[in-house]
Order: C-alpha cells, then sequence, then structure tokens
C-alpha cells in the first residue's frame, strides 16, 4: 500500500516548526552521503577519470521508468523506483540531480510545472511553481524613465530586477505532501553525492559556460564556482558543486521553510537587491526588487489541468499561468476539425504551423497569470471556438503572419474574415529542461523546470551553489500604447509571467498512454504539438516521432525549422506560402530537447529521449526487456 497524505493544496504560511528535522542515522548518512547507484548500470561515472557514461535514448521494460537530459539525474531517479519510491518521489529526486548536472537550466532559484497523474483516483493533478515578481514591481518596472522604453533585454536578463520568487522548493515541498512517499532529505541524497564527487563535464555544459563566460566574470561569486581556475570547464574534467552540497544538506535538515522564511531567504534576498558584481566590471547589472516578505508570501498552487479530447485520446496539461496546456489544446482542438492522412504528411504539417499561427495568436491575446487577469480558459478550448478559427484555414495555402487573435466569448459564427495582425511575438528564454516518470503502481509524472536562459540571470548566491532565475524577463517589459488592446501579460505585483512550458499526459480509456514535454522556450508549445502529430496521426513510433525533424510557427513572419526538416519538407511546404528561416537557436539550427514515454500495454513502458539534440538525453527502466 502507498502511504499518502492528505495536505492542503497550497503552501503552509510558515514552515517553522513544522519540519522535523532528521534523525542521527539519516544525518550520518547526509553526511557520508551514501552511494545510490543502480545496480547493473553499465557505465557508472567515475570522478576523476573523465569517463563519462553512456547515454541510452530508447528503453523499453517493466516496474518504472524514467526519460531526462542526464544520466546521473536519470539514475536518481530509477533508483528511487526501484527502492518502492513512486513517481512524484523519482521526479524529485531527478530535479534536485538536475541542480548539479544541469545548473544553468534548473536550480532551486527558479520554478517550473509538474503534471501528474494519480493511478489510485485515475486523475490528473497540475501543480504551478512558476515563480512571481515582488510585490514592489509595477506594469513599469523594466521601463527607463529616461526614455519612456524598456531597458535593454540584456541589462534586464543579467539583473537582480529579472529574479523573481524561487517557487522549486514549495513545488517539491506541495508536490510531495499531496502524492509523496519520500521527505525531502530522503531524495536529496543523491544530488548531494553528486555535487560532493562531481560529474564529467560534456559538450553541452562546456558550451553553454563559454556563452556565459563574460557574463559570469563580471559577478564574483558566478565566476568563482562556474569558471574555476579562470577558465572555462573542459570538455573530460570533473565539476564538484561542494556548496551546493552544503547547501542541500542544510535543507535537508530545515525544510524548505529556510529559503521562504529563514537564513537562506535572507541570503537570496540580499544577493537580488546588492548583485555581487566584481567592482572592476563595466556591466550595469540592476538591483531586484525582492524583500523577505516576498518570500514569506509564496505559495505553490495545485491546479485543475486543461483538457481535450483529441482522436479518441484525452490529452492533459498545465493550465494557466503557463500557455502550453491552452495553447497546445487549442491547436489540437483546431486540428481535430480536419482528416490527417499518413500517406500526405506535407497536407498534416501545412495544417499543423496553421493551427499553431491561429492559437498563439490567442495566446498572445487573452493567456496570462489568472489571479489577476481574465483568461477565458473555458472558450479557448471550446469546440465552438476551433470550428471558429479552423475556418479561416485554407489546406492549400498558408495565410500571412502574424494573424489576429479571436475572441473565445462564447459566440462564434460559421466562418470569420481575418481582421487586423497583433505584434511580434515577445522574447522567451529557450532554456529549461524537461522529465518524464512512471512507476510500477501506474502513476506518472509529467515535470518542466527551469531558471529561465541559459546561467538564469547569471547571479549565484555568495557560498549556495545555484544560480538565480531570470524568469520576470518573460513579462511583457513594455507597456501597450494607451488605446491598444491590453496585454495580460505586464509585470505586476505577485503576479507569475506567462510561460509555454507544456508537460502533457495523455490517457487512452482513461489509463496513461504518452506523457512528454521538452524545453524550448515560446518552442516548446509546437515541439509537444508536433510529436503528438507525429505519433498519433502520421503514424510514428515514439522513438521516430521525438527523432524527426522540426519546426515551430508561433504567428510570426517565418517559419523557423531545424534544417532537417527543411531539407525534406522545406519545398513543398514553401509552395504553399510558408516563409522559412533556420532556428537560430540557441543552441544553433536545433529545437527543443524533449523526454516523452509512452505505455505500449499494462506494465510495459516505453522510456525515450532525444538521440541526438543537446547531446542526447537518456532513457532507463527498472526491467528491461530486450
Amino acid at each position: 500500500m502507498i502511504r499518502r497524505s492528505q495536505p492542503p493544496t497550497t503552501l503552509p504560511g510558515r514552515f517553522a516548526g513544522r519540519r522535523r528535522a532528521p534523525g542521527t542515522a539519516l544525518l550520518a548518512a547526509l553526511a557520508t552521503a551514501a552511494a545510490l547507484t543502480v545496480p547493473g548500470a553499465a557505465g557508472a561515472t567515475q570522478p576523476g577519470t573523465g569517463f563519462a557514461p553512456p547515454k541510452r535514448h530508447v528503453a523499453t521494460g517493466y516496474g518504472g521508468a524514467v526519460s531526462t537530459v542526464d544520466p546521473d539525474a536519470s539514475r536518481a531517479a530509477l533508483d528511487v523506483l526501484r527502492r518502492g519510491g513512486n513517481a512524484m518521489d523519482a521526479a524529485v529526486a531527478a530535479g534536485a540531480v538536475l541542480g548539479v548536472t544541469e545548473p544553468y537550466v534548473a536550480a532551486i532559484g527558479g520554478g517550473g510545472y509538474i503534471v501528474h497523474y494519480d493511478a489510485r483516483t485515475r486523475r490528473v493533478h497540475a501543480f504551478d511553481g512558476r515563480e512571481y515578481a515582488p510585490r514592489a514591481m509595477r506594469a513599469d518596472s523594466f521601463v527607463d524613465p529616461a526614455t519612456g522604453a524598456a531597458i535593454p533585454f540584456a541589462e534586464a536578463v543579467t539583473s537582480g530586477l529579472g529574479v523573481g520568487v524561487p517557487g522549486t522548493l514549495a513545488q517539491w515541498d506541495l508536490a510531495l505532501r499531496r502524492f509523496g512517499t519520500r521527505d525531502l532529505a530522503t531524495l536529496l541524497r543523491p544530488a548531494i553525492r553528486t555535487a560532493e564527487r562531481g560529474f564529467v563535464v560534456d559538450q553541452e555544459f562546456h558550451d553553454q559556460t563559454a556563452v556565459n563566460e563574460a557574463r559570469f566574470r563580471d559577478i564574483v561569486p558566478t565566476r568563482e564556482l562556474f569558471l574555476p581556475g579562470g577558465e572555462v570547464p573542459a570538455v573530460g574534467s570533473v565539476f564538484r558543486n561542494p556548496d551546493l552540497a552544503r547547501t542541500y544538506r542544510e535543507l535537508a535538515r530545515r525544510g524548505p521553510g529556510w529559503l521562504y522564511e529563514g537564513g537562506l531567504g535572507r541570503e537570496v534576498v540580499r544577493t537580488v537587491r546588492r548583485p555581487p558584481v566584481d567592482p572592476a566590471a563595466t556591466r550595469n547589472v540592476r538591483p531586484g526588487l525582492m524583500r523577505m516578505d516576498d518570500l514569506g508570501e509564496y505559495r505553490a498552487q495545485q491546479r485543475t489541468p486543461t483538457h481535450v479530447a483529441y482522436r479518441g485520446l484525452d490529452v492533459y496539461g498545465e493550465p494557466p499561468s503557463s500557455s502550453g496546456g491552452s495553447t497546445v489544446g487549442e491547436a489540437l482542438n483546431i486540428l481535430g476539425g480536419f482528416r490527417l492522412d499518413t500517406k500526405d504528411p506535407v497536407g498534416a504539417l501545412h495544417l499543423y504551423l496553421e493551427a499553431s499561427k491561429l492559437a498563439y495568436a490567442d495566446r498572445g491575446a487573452h493567456v496570462g497569470d489568472p489571479a489577476h487577469v481574465r483568461v477565458p480558459l473555458k472558450e479557448m478550448l471550446s469546440r465552438g471556438f476551433a470550428r471558429e478559427r479552423a475556418c479561416l484555414i485554407d489546406p492549400a495555402r498558408a495565410a500571412e503572419a502574424p494573424v489576429a487573435p479571436g475572441s473565445p466569448d462564447g459566440r462564434y459564427d460559421p466562418c470569420v474574415p481575418p481582421g487586423g495582425a497583433t505584434g511580434a511575438l515577445a522574447y522567451e528564454g529557450p532554456q529549461t529542461t524537461h522529465l518524464v516518470v512512471a512507476d510500477r503502481y501506474g502513476n506518472v509524472v509529467a515535470y518542466n523546470v527551469t531558471i529561465e536562459q541559459f546561467g538564469g540571470s547569471g547571479i549565484t548566491v555568495p557560498g549556495r551553489g545555484f544560480l538565480l532565475n531570470n524568469e520576470l524577463t518573460d513579462f511583457t517589459l513594455q507597456p501597450p500604447p494607451a488605446g491598444s488592446r491590453p496585454d495580460p501579460n505586464l509585470p505586476g505585483p505577485h503576479k507569475r509571467p506567462r510561460s509555454s512550458m507544456a508537460p502533457t499526459i495523455v490517457l487512452k480509456d482513461g489509463r496513461p498512454k504518452y506523457a512528454l514535454g521538452t524545453p524550448g522556450g515560446s518552442t516548446i508549445i509546437t515541439t509537444v504539438l508536433q510529436i503528438l502529430l507525429n505519433r498519433v496521426d502520421l503514424g510514428m513510433t515514439l522513438p521516430e516521432a521525438v527523432a524527426a525533424p522540426r519546426a515551430t510557427q508561433r504567428n510570426t513572419p517565418l517559419v523557423f525549422a531545424e534544417q532537417g526538416f527543411l531539407d525534406r519538407y522545406g519545398t513543398p511546404l514553401t509552395a504553399r506560402g510558408h516563409r522559412f528561416g533556420v532556428f537560430p537557436g540557441p543552441p544553433q539550427g536545433v529545437i527543443g530537447a524533449a523526454t516523452a514515454l509512452e505505455v505500449l500495454r499494462p506494465g510495459l513502458v516505453q522510456a525515450v529521449a532525444e538521440p541526438v539534440r543537446r547531446g542526447g538525453g537518456s532513457a532507463l527502466v527498472v526491467h528491461p526487456v530486450k
């Protein structure tokens, strides 16, 4: 029997005294960080040897499955599953390890979204751990009063001003209290070990550091941690993070209240308000607005997931403050009005691009933090609205982009002629990560975690080993002119910026069939859509659907695509009026880095990771089948 508590659905107001300190045996275990290895796993990392474990991008078997971008994180999750933990336990353990091995995209200084299928109740739940803005933030906080224009985006990124109140720890706490069977201290052990002993630097970590080298050098604790000896870590070297190991160990002892109401929180606030910039640096690193009250008032949220029916499947996603579930769902509803032919992939891809274009227009016009703006979610996901939008699609010719948003108001005409276009797509950093887990009990988790930019704000909390996010740059930084359409994504006090993260779980006959997601900023939505199109409509296997070349249409004049997509489909789609450009990245020319799983039959799960993108991912199962 799986133990489940029944806590409240939001974080308690205070943590102090609500977490029992681990016993001496646990503290001893944490102190020694006893090895948690997968029995029989090939290619275990040997710190100091420069030997990296192999990555397997497809694994099929029983007893539980996991797919992440990193072998250390996948092995940590798999070990939790082997020891009887469930999918939520394993997802948190993997997330903590990713904070070590993928520190530029995943950290306790950031936030994320979780979609969870509970096998006991056969219900899907969503958890919102998105960062929010300090109470002192206003709609014009990113506007330079001297010019009346938004500050340069690069200044917003590398600043305390762009740092949102971190939500990861609050989300872990809520998710584990609701569905976990292990405590956080236990689940942090693999991450503590990895941080202390180190991991082998691969090309991806080296390149991400090199991209950030200039700004990392200007921020003292970031330079000291991520440029050891003043240099970008070499491929094959071992990178250790003893500061993060100490932080995790203290977190295991004190609980999340240490951040939201305690000493770690005071260190974060001090860092945000007085960024530790090298006095010799010329970079303008603006201070932030965060205060301790902002941390103390933060709550992770349990929300009702989005839901649409598509080709006999039930597709569940993350609701606002993310736009992932609503935009994926609307696009699927639009596509559901067309018959797609496996013998005509060009025709199917044309419709995919056109449906994406329309759904992105509606995303920009209507989706924001539901605590601050009215989001017409029910109507956006209605069949009537989808039919009205679908009638604008010409199966033979692409519409000029950007297209105008629709009116999800409950009054739908058979067809509405195109109106005035919306503005350009706002920037949203593509640097996050995604993982999926299934356990032997039938539970499934899809989890996106991020600190926004590669390297977040670039600001490391001194002595703590983790970077702070720059999520507040996901807001629209410049308020629209007077008389313009209201923007639902302007900054505001304790407001969550709109996200595109789209952890997705798909059921068939009430049971999990697929789980998937990806990093990629605003391309996340189209990547999830295209994988579903590939698997459900075009007859690809899940590994083929993940590996297939990608294109993204986000209501922009150009469709951005990987070169492989252009080579295969560029000419016939150009003949239908689409205009293409090579996706600019970063990383250059690559869209996303998906993780996914498919339940092939009861108990038998196939985990799938990228074979090539961003160096490939790591898929593992507890009991492989040959």
